[in-house]
């Protein structure tokens, strides 16, 4: 079994999709990097990109041009083996800007690998949704389907989330302490991401 003290032989991309811009505080960011904890705990070294900070352009191609940040970000797709979706919940939606990060990952359907397969194949995706207001598992259905039709291969019981009491305006970073069975669940979604990567890594989708 892989602990925190061995080798980081796979790395993890998560994507922050709060509408808030750094440096103000995120409980997006803070579930995305509790994630990206547990998965360090298996071996898995990663880092998060609040997406809303870079200039990511509307459309469907993998450079939109004029300035279109998107080909950085893409680039630390393509080199993570496990990318990590965190977004609120807005009018009982993924934000606007996981939406925009979903369609322009969209343009890796033409994209190949020296055997001919999706460029998004072998990695995996987990999703982390946080709100104060009903509609994180519709949030996670849609992110799961988007992210499979992509190329991504999704984990048993690959979500965690925190919705708090509904009508009221608590946020997710201003709870004293992790409730304990989301803790549990970002343990389970990071170890179950990291054992589904292993077997990813040794042995691929075959080619078409």
């Amino acid at each position: 079994m892989t602990t925190a003290t061995q080798t980081h032989d796979l790395t993890a991309l998560a994507i922050s999709c709060t509408l808030k811009p750094s440096p103000q505080a995120s409980s997006t960011d803070l579930m995305a990097q509790q994630v990206l904890d547990q998965l360090g705990e298996h071996g898995v070294a990663g880092s998060t990109v609040r997406a809303v900070d870079l200039d990511i352009r509307p459309g469907v191609e993998t450079d939109m041009g004029d300035g279109d940040e998107w080909p950085t970000l893409r680039r630390l797709v393509r080199e993570a083996d496990i990318v990590v979706l965190a977004t609120p919940i807005w009018l009982g939606h993924l934000s606007s800007v996981a939406q925009r990060v979903l369609e322009r990952l969209d343009a890796e359907l033409s994209e190949t690998d020296d055997e001919g397969r999706p460029s998004m194949f072998g990695k995996v995706a987990v999703v982390a949704v946080v709100g104060n207001e009903d509609g994180a598992h519709a949030v996670s259905a849609a992110a799961f389907q988007a992210l499979s039709d992509i190329g991504f291969t999704v984990p048993a019981q690959g979500a965690t989330y925190w919705v708090g009491e509904a009508m009221q305006g608590t946020d997710y970073r201003d709870l004293e302490e992790t409730p304990e069975p989301v803790a549990g669940t970002n343990g389970m979604v990071a170890r179950n991401a990291a054992h589904l990567a292993r077997l990813l890594t040794a042995s691929p989708y075959p080619a078409g």
